[in-house]
């Protein structure tokens, strides 16, 4: 059976987005998605998927949409979260990668978050859902920060479901 994990980058007060893009330029983050998320399958709604643009090179794209019409080069094309996962039987581990909406469906069925916790509140009109910290434990925590492109200080911490 495949694992099942988020990935999402997330500031103090759970904004992970503004507008449809990610609130802070944070390069490294960018690298970190791409090592945990290479050679699999990656979940993600059809906003999110809009605005990366394009199927991302060495994964495998599924985009969850109501639209029954719609066809993206590239990418598989489900109509419910289950369906996302049913299609990705097979892979060791699948991301569900955003947005907001896709990761209140997730969360109560995934068995590991991969979380960039980004040190400060920011503005935004897409938030992480709330998720109960008992049933999950700390597996590792990595603190980074860096001066370019923006001042900013953010932690790479995984959670497993105890």
């Amino acid at each position: 059976m495949s694992k099942l994990s988020i990935i999402v980058a997330m500031a103090r007060n759970r904004t992970i987005g503004v507008n449809n893009t990610l609130p802070w330029r944070c390069p490294e983050d960018l690298k970190h998605f791409k090592t945990l998320t290479m050679g699999h399958h990656m979940i993600m709604g059809r906003k999110t998927f809009d605005s990366i643009g394009k199927p991302l090179p060495g994964r495998t794209t599924v985009v969850v949409t109501r639209n029954a019409e719609l066809k993206i080069e590239g990418c598989t094309i489900a109509h419910s979260l289950q369906e996302a996962i049913d299609v990705c039987a097979g892979d060791p581990e699948i991301f569900i990668v955003g947005g907001a909406d896709l990761y209140r469906q997730a969360v109560s069925l995934v068995d590991t978050l991969y979380i960039t916790e980004i040190q400060q509140d920011v503005e935004g009109d897409a938030h992480f859902p709330e998720f109960d910290a008992s049933v999950w434990q700390e597996a590792s925590r990595e603190v980074r920060s860096q001066e370019t492109p923006q001042p900013l200080e953010y932690h790479f911490v995984t959670y497993r479901r105890k």
